[in-house]
């Protein structure tokens, strides 16, 4: 079993290095100079997680078979994990742990963990408390003195809770059955699930509330709840009545509260599922949604450019790439002209048309005095958990407020985004997939720095029932991306940017059929 660990550890380390150019980086500190080891892969420099942390003045800890490395500094750890987005951030004394998501992947090394390293800044300053430069040509990263106002975790006094698991709620929504537990700890892998109309949710080696199941008030699908204890271990019964479509679990990485849903018919019905069917899931329609339109002006820039006229100029202008390059996918507009057009309709057009990947094309805007705020961002739906991601949702939900009726929107409290966007998990791999390309052909083809792939709960990706992202293209706010993003110039290069990322989302698409097998969501 070594030996075989020991060559499957090589292949991953080939498949993920040996593309690479081995170069050097110099770390320059208050103390001194080292060098540690990189890796560049298209355009992006990857540094050794080890030799950072030592360089850095920390500790680390690496587990090679899982391919996870922590970083230790006196008041944080931060913890990667290779071919992963993610970044967590703990607090070693007091306070709450808070995750990140990377807009690429990190590598797997021999024995290590290579980081994107321009995409890593903020986070190694936030667990270093100290401020990092970066400097590109002479390949260098200067380490300074502490900086406080780089950490924007908020000390407070650990949650006062005699168990890892406690809290359980269930309740009904329209669209299915939320079962929800409060977490202290991440359980790595959610081990749930349904058999003979009985869900069961395992537990292992954590410790539990013994009035879990006796303390609940069960709702819509579930009867009744059970609670049985095995060894050191805790299994909860959720006997289920009736019919259900299909299940879903998810810890949230940032409050390890744990969701578990049972969608209804309702929810999953024939409008909005897919049976496999290769010609159903041909790749022949991209539905383009200019954000917008109409009597809904959107964000207005500094100099008074409109959001609305930006966006349908970015639709239109990639509309017509994909149509003179791409005979045999049809283009549908949500609009094509200065109109407006509510949002629960948006998804509806793109439903009725069949769409294979739905794209909200938007400008961002940040109120205040935060005019030094630039950049792009691709959000997948999720509901948001930073508090700039909740501002942009809201504004760009604020749109319903033109509508006839805006009370349609009211049952999407937080609860029922988390049931929705799960429900969308069926296409979010895919989804995942296409923003990573965007990310990527972002940052080589134009001038707007790309600020990442985030998630927020967007009303209009709500409704449409296939892949499908929301694009910021950049900040009216911004003086820098404003004077670009009203220019022809600069609407050409992001059309080109998305044109590109679609062909590559095409090949990906269509060869992950090429077995005649249906979307695996896991």
């Amino acid at each position: 079993m070594k030996n075989f660990r020991k060559y499957f550890l090589f292949f991953i380390i080939l498949a993920n290095i040996c593309f690479a150019q081995g170069s050097s980086l110099k770390i320059i500190t208050g103390t001194g100079e080292k060098n540690i080891a990189t890796y560049e892969r298209k355009g992006v420099l990857f540094v050794s997680a080890v030799q950072l942390s030592d360089a850095l003045g920390g500790g680390y800890f690496i587990n090679s078979e899982t391919a996870k490395v922590e970083l230790k500094f006196p008041e944080y750890k931060i913890k990667y994990t290779g071919r992963n987005q993610f970044v967590i951030i703990i607090p070693r004394f007091e306070g709450e742990k808070k995750v990140f998501q990377l807009p690429i992947s990190t590598l797997i090394g021999e024995g290590d963990v290579y980081l994107p390293l321009r995409y890593c800044l903020s986070h190694l300053e936030i667990a270093t408390s100290k401020s990092i430069t970066y400097s590109k040509e002479n390949a260098t990263l200067s380490i300074g003195g502490f900086a406080p106002e780089q950490a924007p975790i908020t000390r407070r006094s650990a949650v006062n809770s005699d168990f890892d698991i406690s809290g359980l709620a269930i309740s009904a929504k329209a669209n299915g059955t939320l079962i929800s537990l409060k977490a202290k700890k991440n359980l790595g892998k959610l081990h749930f699930s349904i058999k003979d109309n009985v869900g069961y949710l395992f537990l292992y080696g954590l410790s539990v509330d013994p009035a879990l199941a006796s303390s609940v008030k069960v709702d819509g699908a579930v009867k009744s709840v059970r609670q049985k204890k095995v060894g050191a271990n805790t299994q909860v019964e959720f006997p289920i009545a009736g019919e259900y479509k299909n299940y879903e679990a998810f810890q949230d990485p940032q409050t390890n509260d744990i969701y578990i849903t049972i969608h209804s018919n309702m929810a999953t019905g024939e409008d909005n599922s897919y049976k496999f069917d290769k010609e159903k899931w041909k790749f022949d329609v991209i539905v383009l949604d200019a954000g917008h339109g109409g009597k809904d002006a959107g964000a207005i820039g500094i100099t008074g450019a409109k959001e609305k006229d930006i966006n349908l100029a970015i639709t239109l202008e990639l509309g017509k790439l994909i149509e003179s390059k791409m005979d045999s996918i049809k283009v549908v507009y949500t609009r094509d002209s200065d109109k407006f057009v509510e949002l629960h309709e948006r998804g509806k057009i793109a439903n009725r048309n069949k769409g294979k990947l739905f794209i909200s094309i938007h400008c961002n805007s940040l109120g205040g005095n935060k005019h030094s705020t630039r950049g792009f961002e691709v959000y997948l739906l999720r509901p948001g958990r930073t508090d700039e991601a909740i501002e942009i949702a809201q504004f760009e939900n604020s749109v319903i407020k033109y509508e006839e009726n805006p009370d349609i929107y009211k049952t999407l409290n937080d609860e029922n985004f988390i049931l929705v966007s799960m429900a969308h998990s069926s296409y979010m791999r895919y989804s995942e997939k296409f923003s990573d390309y965007l990310n990527t052909h972002w940052d080589k083809n134009v001038a707007i720095p790309s600020r990442g792939i985030k998630q927020a709960g967007f009303y209009v990706l709500v409704g449409a029932s296939m892949p499908g992202v929301l694009v910021e293209n950049g900040f009216l706010s911004n003086r820098e991306d404003e004077k670009y993003l009203k220019s022809k110039k600069g609407q050409k290069e992001i059309a080109a940017a998305i044109y590109k990322a679609i062909e590559d989302y095409r090949d990906y698409y269509e060869n992950s059929f090429a077995d005649d097998t249906p979307i695996n969501v896991n």
